[in-house]
């Protein structure tokens, strides 16, 4: 029987495709951005760039959602394998910084950014965020634990105040900045507690006190605030790789260190199946200590943020929760955590990080000097927390978060060092420490200007 034999014309069009585009397209199929493959996050960023740009974007949660999630997933994918990045925090650095740049540079349509500012000031995606966090991560941890850790975070916080405090002074003096002006308007506004909750109520009683403009003085104080939180980032990214040379040193998560063989951290429902109905239930129960907060924040007078932790943390101490929506809310707080964090830091670029005021004030000595004060909080946060039986890296990114802008920069700085359930012990340092800040700041100012 005689072998058919292919003309030339056939070989030059064949009408299947070869083995080389088949492993070309298989391939292509391999390349992924986050957990999604490359071809499909193409087609979905186009969608939406398309809508965008053509003013058709939704302005409401859906729009906001689609910007900040495609956005995310790609900053914090490419933060996660750039060399040098990768080990300093790269996927915050990226994911908070570059859409500030963008919005600096006016490359982010108009539509886009409305849709990001409803999601996030309008519909407060933040506080929703932080309360599933705070929520799921106090009533899901080892109660001892947190017995432990609440008691034991005010040492190494009040420490390393008193420590970023000394070397700011001394170097800011050091550069040619006045103690007056390297006290007010660069190292309290790093450790006030955020731009919100300190720098805002600050600008608001320098300007009484001083004269002038609130705005004028709001200016002045950013610059310090975001760099500061730049610099904690980066600690919190290389402390991560400091726990990870050095076991020792890191709980991976966990403050207090064991005590006599017991292990007094991680979740306390770690192993168990995830329950969508359970989960639904630790949301509501995240909205209520929220809006609890709130509610008694206006009789007491104290923020409502900082009276929903203690009180999640009293309900956690005295077995007040059915552990099935304990559960429900730690499953809450876990997906939240690793699925939305990278967005939400996109939309705070967006919209917390003006570049343009840090441009006009920022100079080689400026960025020493802010350093200096994360740099001596986060030294003497590690020391102080080995002495105290707590597990240094964890207590020295704790203590380098009185350092971040709020709960904006919480989140920032502990989703570097990749230790969100931190985010109790990280709240209570910058929100207590920033209302103390703020309050002996204005006190200082008034018999000293």
């Amino acid at each position: 029987m005689q072998k058919a034999v292919q003309s030339p014309a056939a070989e030059r069009n064949p009408t299947t495709s070869s083995p080389a585009n088949e492993g070309f397209l298989q391939k292509l199929k391999q390349l992924k951005v986050g957990v999604i493959p490359l071809p499909l996050y193409v087609i979905i960023a186009l969608i939406i760039y398309g809508a965008a740009v053509t003013g058709n974007l939704p302005n409401d949660m859906i729009g906001g959602f689609a910007v900040i999630m495609v956005l995310g997933i790609l900053l914090s994918d490419l933060g996660f394998k750039l060399p040098i990045l990768k080990s300093i925090g790269g996927p915050a650095i990226l994911a908070l910084m570059v859409p500030s740049f963008m919005v600096f540079w006016n490359v982010i349509s108009p539509d886009a950014l409305a849709s990001v500012k409803t999601l996030m000031k309008t519909s407060n995606f933040l506080y929703l965020y932080i309360s599933c966090l705070v929520a799921g991560s106090i009533l899901g941890m080892n109660r001892k634990t947190l017995i432990n850790g609440v008691v034991r975070i005010f040492i190494p916080m009040v420490v390393g105040t008193v420590a970023a405090i000394g070397a700011g002074i001394a170097v800011g003096t050091m550069f040619g900045y006045s103690l007056h002006h390297t006290i007010f308007y660069i190292i309290v506004p790093i450790i006030c507690g955020g731009i919100g909750e300190g720098i805002l109520p600050l600008s608001i009683a320098y300007s009484q006190i001083i004269g002038g403009e609130s705005g004028a003085v709001v200016a002045q104080m950013i610059p310090a605030a975001i760099i500061g939180n730049i610099v904690a980032i980066i600690g919190a990214g290389l402390l991560k790789k400091l726990g990870e040379k050095k076991p020792s040193y890191t709980g991976n998560g966990m403050l207090v260190k064991e005590k006599d063989g017991e292990k007094l951290g991680g979740g306390s429902y770690e192993d168990k199946p995830v329950v969508f109905p359970l989960m639904g239930a630790g949301l509501l129960v995240a909205c209520g200590l929220f809006i609890f907060g709130s509610l008694a924040s206006k009789v007491v007078g104290i923020p409502g943020p900082i009276l929903m932790i203690f009180t999640a943390a009293l309900i956690k101490c005295f077995k007040a929760m059915p552990e099935k929506i304990e559960q429900g809310a730690f499953q809450m707080y876990k997906f939240v955590s690793t699925s939305l964090t990278w967005p939400l830091m996109v939309g705070l670029g967006m919209l917390y990080v003006p570049l343009n005021d840090v441009a006009a004030i920022i100079s080689i000595p400026y960025i020493l000097t802010c350093a200096a004060v994360i740099v001596a909080m986060i030294i003497s946060g590690f020391y102080v927390g080995r002495l105290i039986r707590m597990y240094p890296v964890e207590a020295a990114i704790v203590t380098g978060c009185r350092g971040g802008l709020g709960g904006t920069g919480d989140v920032a700085i502990l989703s570097a060092a990749g230790r969100m359930e931190l985010m109790p012990f990280a709240q209570i340092s910058t929100r207590i420490g920033g209302a103390v800040t703020v309050i002996l700041a204005t006190l200082l100012l008034s018999v000293w200007h």
